[in-house]
């Protein structure tokens, strides 16, 4: 080949290997994944950031974004996302507050390793609140003490003021500004009473951040003076150029379909468990299996398929409502009536559903608001169980009557008001007459006497089919019977 031929070639294999390199180059690069936290902090929230950040911790190039836009929720879900986002090196990590971060909203903001705000945002207000009969009240020390600890910790791991972060949570806390010469540091009250006074000569400068019976909450530019922001920025892609991130290749995050079927349902699922339970009561309350125990095991399906989805239901709980159901179908199928089977099911049933509602079987002492949260999922269970009972005797006593004016006929217009007979004379069945059970009698059910089928009653104990009975008496339109080996034995 020609030296001329050779140079096209030559020059042909070393821009391929040019683009090669330059490809592999941005592909080590980093990579932003843009994870929206948005909403109600709940459990739903916690499962869906832990399936997230699972996933991308291990790769060193993902670099996680987490847009912040909450007015807080529920301290537990909260102390598990915290954990989530710090299992990631804190260099990997940012946290864009894109409306608010408030309350709980604000301990989130504060787990990743940098924090960037948006203009005319705010953070910050995180005393822990609770429910009352005399409406929203601030909790006491005992769960405040928690919350400080934890966010003394993250004010540790991210070189933020411990003062000012504790200050979000305690309304008992005043924060000063102390300036030494050129360096200024942040300190609360009893830090201040604690210096001698040769310390405090040396302090050019006092001032009051946060006073006491407030709690400190900060807009962009605020939060950006006291040292927990790095700016103010007017958009995502003018924080992700600021913190170097502008040309890297960015990937939006989105829930996938059950994360988002779980927070729809959440809501609902007190409703869930009224339906549910009210249906189970009337399939115990019926002869056979139907309607009702198929629409309860559906709700109360849902409500722990929900809960499983969270993470808040794991095998455990899936062995309760197991044995649960056992003795349910034990109550209806192979025990007549209602006795210990029945109120056992109920029990092991309610217990699985409280267990379901929480990731703690038995609450720990230093998390206090674990023991009001099984207040709380035991009082939730117990109203649905009596609202479930309401609901089913008001079924029974107005629905279903009321269903024969809805369906179509046809019905029969005349009605044995004024009719007067005597069941001996209509039937021709007297006491002492014997025959067979031809379905189970609990206690009515059909009886065949003299080659008739007619309808009877037992009194004793419930009767199989194809047991020997004999009449006792026959009163007011009603046959009632026993069976003959019960008579023999006494």
């Amino acid at each position: 080949m020609l030296p001329e031929q050779k140079f096209p070639q030559i020059w042909a294999t070393v821009l391929l290997f040019v683009f090669i390199f330059f490809t592999a180059v941005q592909a080590a690069g980093p990579v932003v994944h843009i994870i929206p936290v948005s909403g109600t902090v709940e459990p739903g929230m916690a499962a869906y950031l832990k399936r997230v950040v699972s996933a991308l911790e291990k790769d060193d190039n993902a670099i996680l974004v987490f847009t912040l836009d909450t007015f807080g929720g529920r301290v537990d879900a909260a102390f598990d996302i915290v954990e989530t986002i710090s299992a990631v090196p804190r260099e990997r990590t940012i946290a864009y507050v894109e409306k608010r971060a408030i309350s709980a909203g604000a301990l989130i903001a504060l787990s990743p390793g940098t924090l960037i705000m948006k203009e005319n945002t705010l953070i910050g207000d995180c005393a822990p609140i609770i429910q009352t009969s005399e409406g929203i009240k601030e909790v006491g020390e005992k769960h405040q003490t928690v919350l400080r600890a934890q966010f003394r910790s993250l004010a540790k791991r991210n070189n933020y003021s411990e003062a000012l972060a504790e200050s979000m949570v305690s309304k008992s806390m005043e924060v000063y500004r102390i300036t030494r010469g050129d360096h200024s540091e942040y300190m609360d009250k009893t830090a201040w009473q604690d210096l001698s006074e040769k310390e405090k000569k040396e302090i050019t400068r006092k001032t009051t951040i946060v006073s006491e019976g407030e709690l400190l909450t900060m807009d962009d530019k605020e939060a950006a003076e006291l040292g927990f922001s790095r700016q103010s920025v007017a958009t995502l892609d003018q924080a992700l150029d600021v913190l170097g991130y502008g040309t890297a290749q960015k990937i939006e995050v989105s829930e996938n379909w059950s994360e988002t079927f779980v927070r729809f349902i959440q809501p609902f699922l007190p409703i869930l468990m009224i339906i549910g339970i009210g249906a189970v009561y009337t399939e115990v309350k019926a002869p056979g299996f139907g309607i009702p125990g198929i629409t309860g095991i559906i709700c109360l399906g849902l409500v722990f398929f929900n809960q499983y989805l969270v993470g808040l239901a794991d095998y455990t709980e899936i062995l309760v409502f197991v044995i649960g159901f056992l003795l349910l179908g034990i109550e209806m199928f192979v025990l007549p009536g209602f006795g210990i089977a029945g109120v056992s099911a109920i029990i092991v049933l309610a217990a699985g559903l409280v267990l379901s509602f929480q990731n703690f079987v038995l609450p720990d002492p230093s998390l206090p608001w674990q023991g009001e949260l099984m207040i709380k999922n035991l009082g939730l269970v117990m109203g649905s169980a009596l609202g479930a009972l309401l609901v089913s005797m008001a079924a029974v006593r107005f629905v279903l009557p009321g269903l024969s004016r809805v369906i179509k006929g046809p019905y029969l217009d005349a009605t044995l008001q004024d009719s007067r007979a005597e069941s001996s004379e209509a039937s021709g069945i007297n006491a002492g007459d014997e025959g067979v059970a031809l379905t189970t009698l609990r206690p009515s059910g059909k009886v065949r006497i003299k080659e008739r089928k007619i309808d009877a009653v037992t009194q004793g104990d419930f009767i199989d089919p194809g047991t020997s009975v004999r009449v006792t008496r026959v009163s007011a339109g009603h046959v009632i019977v026993e069976t003959i080996m019960e008579k023999r034995e006494k």
